[in-house]
């Protein structure tokens, strides 16, 4: 059996699982974390949202909103995880389809049967475990998943290749294999905002990308990443959500928390944006 094991457990988020599970206790209570494990429902129905991907104490408690808010439409069978591959490591759009991912909190198993029917669907996916050696953009979502929603399956995709024909393909891929599927699926695109500029810049910035993902206009999204300079890390994974969505019926988004480093940490020169957005119909 496959068994991913952390790459950034003890820097990105603690180690012990009892110092973890405090850490996660701690960004749920931070002022600008949900305050509560489960937020009242949203409409109707939900797919997933958009997720940060730092280190917990600069992006924990901003994380937390997308995740209580999940946990109030229940537990799903699988969450999606889908984001980018910052190393540049394997496959240009990677896949694991088999095995489990280790955290200070256990094991979680991936569903081999949706991401077979993900991988069916898009021909360029490769199953290639290399790809996420070594990249935290999934790892530090599973540590969340495990602590709202106890047990449940996985299927991991990162991307480096991100381009907007590339993530459209991938989120109509996700959406039919869904379809198919047939049992309760949570897709969750994993992205940090805007990068290492002044506060008040990071958050004009990310005002204007989160404005476009509002309206479920990818396209958007990537022509004013272009041209406003806007340094979002996962803007694959939140196209092919956007794409999902879209095909999936879920025409709702609604913006449940943004903040900077800057926020939690004080330090305002350098920061890097983080949202927790929910998509829902």
């Amino acid at each position: 059996m496959r068994v991913r094991k952390p790459a950034v457990a003890g820097y990105f988020y603690e180690s012990d699982r009892e110092e973890l599970l405090q850490q996660l206790d701690w960004a749920v209570k931070h002022e600008l974390g949900a305050k509560a494990l489960q937020l009242p429902k949203l409409g109707a129905d939900v797919l997933g949202g958009v997720a940060p991907h730092a280190g917990y104490m600069y992006s924990g408690p901003v994380a937390t909103w997308i995740y209580s808010a999940l946990a109030g439409f229940g537990k799903p069978d699988v969450f999606v995880v889908v984001g980018p591959n910052h190393y540049g490591i394997g496959a240009p759009v990677a896949i694991m389809k088999s095995g489990v991912w280790e955290t200070p909190l256990g094991r979680v198993e991936i569903d081999g049967e949706l991401a077979e029917k993900i991988m069916s669907r898009y021909k360029e996916l490769e199953d290639d475990p290399h790809a996420f050696s070594k990249e935290h953009s999934v790892e530090v979502q599973i540590p969340f998943i495990q602590y709202y929603f106890g047990d449940v399956k996985i299927v991991p995709i990162v991307m480096w290749r991100q381009t907007l024909s590339t993530s459209r393909e991938l989120g109509r891929a996700i959406a039919a294999a869904i379809k198919e599927y047939g049992k309760k699926v949570y897709v969750v695109a994993s992205s940090d905002f805007n990068h290492y500029e002044p506060h008040d810049v990071t958050v004009r910035k990310d005002d204007i990308a989160i404005s476009k993902i509002l309206k479920l206009d990818e396209a958007g999204l990537f022509e004013a990443a272009s041209k406003f300079d806007i340094s979002i890390c996962g803007i694959g994974p939140i196209a092919s959500l956007i794409t999902a969505a879209k095909e999936l019926g879920y025409n709702n988004v609604a913006l449940l928390k943004h903040a900077t480093s800057g926020d939690t940490s004080g330090y305002r020169d350098e920061t890097v944006g983080y949202a927790s957005i929910i998509f829902y119909s």
